[in-house]
């Protein structure tokens, strides 16, 4: 039985959201929106017909309350919920709650989430369909004994996992059985603290495993097809950066035989909907594949598949939910040419990808042949602590892997987020490396090249055009009534005209740098040099160039001798944000008479928060005296805790309690030097 769909509500937020109310848009079918107070204004609520508060920002009291989710589906007339993916998604109660509501989930049935949740049962489904899977042991259950004495048959290097969970947490590998006591204890812990439930097994390690999935799609009337394979093996942590479709690794003979595996596992629990079944391959073995899990919802990566195939997953979902048959057949199904995916982060690669926030204060997202963005943001977006980091995807197709990476690359070339630090510079730095341009991925390839990044420092364009934009600032603030020679901020002089000069902190690993113009904002002398102004160094000139600005809207239209380039300049209190070709920096405005150019005020014995979050812990008392490395606060956000510890030796003064909101870089503790015998002048003459 076929049932018509006029509103369906969307259980999720950010992206996600977006991405499926478009589909229902296109559809006919009228979207419903569920927001927290952190969500009030953001784009998935604009964009929706409806939408309905839930709660406050944490989301155990909004996106995770069932029972405030199937109230905003009565008061706003929905039929069915779409989940996206994360919070509910996955959640067998919800799926169950929505059905004694009489209400549609758009997902599989409450027995395959359940079924495919606990990967000791999902192993044992599967394998009755005679789905290969990983040689080891997995039962409920299992003790340390047995799984210590079922190593040596399962062969070393092992690796101890979690039934429950994902991402990683509790996944121990062991090089031999000296090692699996220890590990065993270490991966219970982790996972009964991170899952309730310290359920273990084994499985062989495979070597050089590669991360393939592959994209099923099933129906209530017992069709079941596959829609090709994703390659995921870039991954930071065991999480995914960069995707695309097909794997460069797969032959067409390999690729129908691990689709029909995939199709395989979803019969084996009567699957319902789109879904993802993942396996491992050994990148020296690309003819042997191995189950992993079934993801039981939609995939972040699904735009690969979407664009190899030309197949909306979202408007299938749906259409299945409602009880139509899949019109599409196994052999209707067509990959041409090859898509890849990034996400895009709010982190910052540059200190250990500790993610980030603030406000968008800018945002230029990429367009053209074979690009697509997926994106919840808007200027004004506040992105906080209190959900994933995730902001959004750049996706980019080409007739073959090679225009597809290239656009791709482009493509975030041309992504500009203003107001807070993302990951796309270091996802351009990643889909230039030689294994990746080749092919030649597993999933320890991120994590050993990660040491390599170094931040693209701000290229000179960059720095003129800060340097203007706080000219026209200063121009904009004195009338045309007194634009006299003694009051416009040109530097003009008796007897000629003295440079203006504005000094930035460049970046991570660069050296402050000196911006000097000389002239108009409309035409100028520019130098630039890496000696403070006011210093006692001698001046060290390392360019100086002709340069114009003129005004296109947010931009700037800027000529540096005859080369012409396009800046967007944003300022948000002494901290300047600029965008163009090739980046997006935040260059803060310093002192020209300070020749130390410190780390966040580190070596003035400032502790300040490293990404928006909250204090949990405060270690030490007002007061205390201190010593350099010692655990002064704790803070978390989006999931993750970072210790700060004191610069220096000295005395703490707090400026921050537990259970306090801070904003990245906020001052939260002062570490006052002891008492010293050496004289300050001996000490500046050292």
């Amino acid at each position: 039985m076929t049932t018509r769909l006029h509103t369906v509500l969307v259980a999720n937020r950010g992206e996600i959201a977006c991405r499926v109310i478009r589909s229902l848009r296109a559809a006919g079918i009228r979207s419903v929106a569920v927001y927290s107070d952190a969500d009030a204004d953001a784009l998935h609520v604009r964009m929706a017909d409806a939408a309905v508060r839930l709660g406050p920002a944490p989301a155990s009291q909004s996106y995770l309350d069932i029972d405030k989710v199937i109230e905003a589906c009565r008061r706003t007339g929905a039929q069915a919920v779409h989940p996206g993916y994360g919070f509910l998604s996955e959640n067998a109660t919800f799926a169950r709650a929505l059905e004694e509501a009489d209400l549609i989930f758009v997902g599989p049935p409450a027995t395959a989430i359940e079924t495919m949740g606990d990967k000791i049962t999902a192993k044992a489904a599967v394998s009755e369909r005679d789905v290969p899977t990983v040689p080891g042991i997995s039962r409920p259950g299992l003790t340390d004994d047995e799984l210590v004495a079922a190593a040596d048959e399962v062969g070393f290097p092992v690796l101890i996992k979690p039934s429950a969970g994902g991402g990683g947490k509790g996944m121990r590998r062991v090089e031999d059985a000296s090692g699996m006591r220890d590990a065993l204890a270490s991966a219970r812990r982790e996972s009964a603290g991170a899952f309730g439930d310290d359920t273990l097994f084994l499985e062989r390690f495979v070597d050089t495993p590669r991360h393939i999935e592959v994209q099923v799609l099933a129906d209530r009337h017992g069709n079941v097809i596959h829609l090709g394979e994703r390659e995921c093996s870039l991954q930071r942590r065991h999480q995914k950066v960069i995707e695309e479709a097909p794997s460069a690794l797969l032959d067409e003979a390999t690729r129908q035989r691990i689709g029909t595996a995939a199709c395989d596992a979803a019969r084996s629990v009567g699957y319902v909907g789109a879904g993802t079944v993942e396996f491992i391959v050994s990148a020296k073995k690309p003819d042997e594949f191995f189950f992993m899990e079934m993801n039981t919802r939609l995939q972040v990566e699904h735009p690969v598949t979407e664009m190899v195939t030309g197949v909306d997953l979202v408007d299938w979902q749906v259409r299945v939910a409602a009880g139509e048959e899949l019109t599409l057949r196994q052999e209707d199904v067509t990959l041409t040419g090859h898509a890849i995916e990034a996400r895009v982060y709010a982190e910052d690669p540059a200190k250990g990808f500790l993610p980030t926030g603030g406000t968008v204060l800018g945002l230029e997202e990429p367009s053209g042949d074979g690009v697509r963005v997926d994106s919840g943001l808007r200027v004004g977006t506040v992105v906080g602590s209190d959900y994933d980091p995730m902001l959004g995807k750049v996706i980019a197709h080409g007739a073959d892997r090679a225009e597809a990476l290239s656009r791709l690359d482009a493509a975030l070339a041309g992504t500009h987020v203003l107001g807070l630090r993302t990951n796309v510079d270091f996802c351009r730095f990643l889909l230039a490396r030689p294994e990746v341009v080749a092919g030649d991925l597993d999933t320890g390839l991120l994590d050993r090249t990660v040491d390599d990044y170094v931040a693209t420092p701000a290229p000179e364009g960059a720095l003129v055009a800060v340097a203007m934009h706080r000219t026209e600032e200063r121009w904009a603030r004195v009338p045309a009534s007194r634009r006299g020679p003694w009051d416009v901020p040109n530097g003009w002089r008796v007897g000629g005209r003295a440079e203006v000069w504005t000094r930035l902190d460049s970046g991570p690993g660069s050296d402050a740098v000196t911006v000097g113009l000389k002239g108009t904002p409309g035409d100028a002398e520019v130098t630039l040099t890496d000696a403070t102004i006011g210093s006692t160094d001698a001046t060290h000139v390392s360019a100086r160039h002709h340069a114009r600005v003129a005004r296109d809207g947010a931009s700037l239209r800027l000529t540096i001798d005859t080369t012409q380039q396009r800046w967007t300049v944003v300022r948000s209190a002494d901290t300047f944000w600029v965008a163009g070709d090739g980046g997006t920096w935040d260059l803060r405005l310093l002192p020209l008479i300070d020749s130390r150019i410190h780390d966040s005020g580190a070596a003035d014995g400032e502790i300040r928060s490293p990404m928006p979050g909250s204090v949990i812990a405060v270690f030490a008392a007002d007061g205390d005296e201190v010593t350099a490395g010692q655990n002064i606060l704790a803070v978390e956000a989006m999931k993750m805790e970072h210790s700060l510890t004191a610069p220096i030796d000295g005395v703490v003064r707090l400026h921050a309690a537990t259970g306090e909101q801070v904003p990245a870089d906020h001052l939260l503790a002062t570490v006052e030097p002891a008492d010293s015998d050496t004289d300050p002048e001996e000490e500046n003459n050292a």
